[in-house]
């Protein structure tokens, strides 16, 4: 259950700001949390909240980067769903030119995810196609534009007509309704039998031996989500071998300050630019204050929205 509480200040320690939150991003992870089936790693507030935007309150010691007053964005492990939260500073990113807060609450979650996942893990290349399942989730939305901007191809699932006609719209070239379409089927059918070169799943399940359907030669699987559960049909190893197929996947939250500082390193000088050259931009969905935590919540679980949900404090 999600409820307004009192608590003091957090207090930004060596390495540490503490932001005044104007934005808070709301995302998958956030209700699993709440559903007791994603607890925060050790260290981390238990307050929900991924990413913030807002202005830097006050500054830990050593700290010379960020001063009081700047405006940022930051990726956290928890403790976003507040008036103040503590950022270690290689997590924050200056706010792109031309973005306000709320959209800037809106990406760093997802970019730090499809970044890693796509583009190190995946190794998505210019000229190469990717299939994208929930193309109009924060991380679709995100993942699609990317892709496209550096030159790459982009094949996206949704679950109703009127959500393809969004991913197309943010650059899909094919978005394939999985509710009346076979995506292994339409993958093959659009790329004349080759299949896709990477695929970014959130489901699991029943996806994976798909997914490993849907794969070209050489192609690449990467697993960030389990929403369906693990596999309960057995994975073709023959196929992975025959096709020199790789299963990779990460998660995000539990890794440490300095890998995701080298994350926030590579946004900054590959990604940023195109953010503040309008090639891409976050997608926000719908705002709630922060006493509304829950009715966000229950938009989340509806996934009736097209892109990212901010909470406003």
């Amino acid at each position: 259950m999600l409820r307004l509480t009192e608590r003091p200040d957090p207090v930004p320690g060596p390495g540490e700001v503490l932001v005044d939150v104007a934005a808070a991003g709301v995302n998958r992870p956030d209700v699993l949390q709440r559903l007791g089936s994603y607890p925060p790693p050790p260290g981390a507030s238990d307050l929900p909240g991924l990413e913030v935007a807002g202005h830097v309150a006050s500054v830990g010691p050593g700290v010379t980067t960020w001063r009081l007053g700047d405006t940022v964005c930051g990726l956290v492990s928890g403790g976003g769903y507040a008036s103040r939260c503590v950022v270690p500073v290689p997590q924050c990113l200056p706010v792109p030119a031309g973005l306000d807060l709320v959209a800037a609450a809106a990406m760093p979650e997802t970019f730090f995810t499809v970044w890693t996942n796509v583009f190190e893990r995946g190794g998505l290349r210019a000229g190469e196609t990717a299939l994208f399942h929930g193309g109009t989730s924060g991380i679709g939305t995100t993942a699609i534009q990317l892709a496209v901007a550096r030159g790459a191809r982009a094949f996206v699932t949704a679950g109703t007509d009127e959500k393809c006609r969004a991913c197309v719209a943010l650059g899909a070239e094919h978005a394939i309704n999985y509710r009346t379409t076979d995506f292994v089927a339409a993958v093959q059918a659009h790329t004349g039998g080759r299949g896709v070169d990477l695929i970014l799943d959130i489901m699991g399940g029943s996806y994976v031996p798909r997914n490993l359907a849907a794969l070209a030669i050489d192609g690449r699987l990467v697993q960030i989500g389990l929403l369906e559960g693990e596999p309960v049909a057995a994975v073709d190893l023959r196929r992975v071998l025959g096709r020199r197929l790789t299963l990779t996947g990460s998660t995000l939250r539990a890794r440490s300050v300095e890998e995701k500082g080298r994350i926030a390193d590579a946004l900054r000088r590959e990604v940023w630019p195109l953010v503040e050259a309008g090639r891409v931009k976050p997608l926000v969905a719908a705002t709630f204050p922060l006493a509304g935590a829950a009715e966000a919540h229950r938009l989340m679980e509806s996934s009736a929205h097209v892109g990212k949900i901010v909470l406003l404090p």
